[in-house]
């Protein structure tokens, strides 16, 4: 796997990995999720303003360690208790950045993911959330946390072809400033039925999407 991509900050890496796919490999079979959307998170050594929403935001402790190791791993957490959210980890190792893993189509291994998700569900919502991502790939903390997305279990393939657009906006449920119109710091490709509804976090200030605003050319993003 090339990891030059993910040497640069969260911010800078995250809307380039809409398209892509990542693969999961277990003893049940493999998962494969195409990104449709993502999440940036900068913490202790990034630049810019001061992220109060990311994990990393004052200091290195056992639960976000995997944030300051090396580009192009993986970083899990046990979101409110009950689901795994899986983060690809960006930056040079001692500074801490990764990207939230959102929302994906499943493109493999269909009936696995359904099978480990709840029933009754359309395709769409398979892997539509952070929470529900990690359950149809199958992940865990104690599993995945740290492991390179170069090696088995996991496999990462960068889009084959960029989306036309993307859109961006506030992260989903982060609270106060860190969750408004100051942090557009989610991108999702428009149109697809798998990305998550938007939910404004604990006093976070209002925002309206605004396609003439918030929808860009794929050509923004290239230097």
């Amino acid at each position: 796997m090339d990891r030059t991509l993910f040497e640069a900050d969260a911010l800078e890496v995250a809307p380039k990995l809409l398209g892509g796919v990542l693969r999961v490999n277990s003893v049940e079979g493999v998962v494969g999720i195409r990104l449709t959307e993502v999440e940036a998170y900068h913490g202790v050594g990034t630049p810019g303003p001061y992220d109060a929403g990311s994990h990393s935001r004052n200091r290195r402790t056992e639960r976000n360690a995997a944030m300051f190791g090396e580009p192009g791993c993986a970083y899990v957490y046990l979101s409110y208790g009950i689901h795994y959210a899986l983060n690809l980890v960006c930056s040079p190792p001692g500074i801490a950045s990764a990207v939230l893993l959102r929302a994906g189509e499943v493109i493999e291994g269909v009936a696995l993911a359904r099978a480990r998700r709840t029933s009754g569900i359309s395709d769409h919502q398979l892997a539509r959330g952070p929470g529900n991502l990690g359950q149809a790939l199958g992940v865990t903390r104690a599993e995945h946390n740290g492991r390179d997305l170069g090696e088995d279990p996991f496999e990462w393939e960068p889009p084959a072809s960029a989306p036309t657009h993307f859109a961006r906006g506030p992260r989903v449920g982060v609270a106060l400033e860190a969750g408004g119109p100051q942090f557009p710091w989610r991108f999702w490709i428009p149109g697809e039925p798998s990305v998550s509804s938007f939910r404004r976090g604990r006093n976070a200030p209002a925002w309206k999407f605004q396609p003439e605003r918030d929808v860009l050319p794929w050509s923004f993003l290239q230097p």
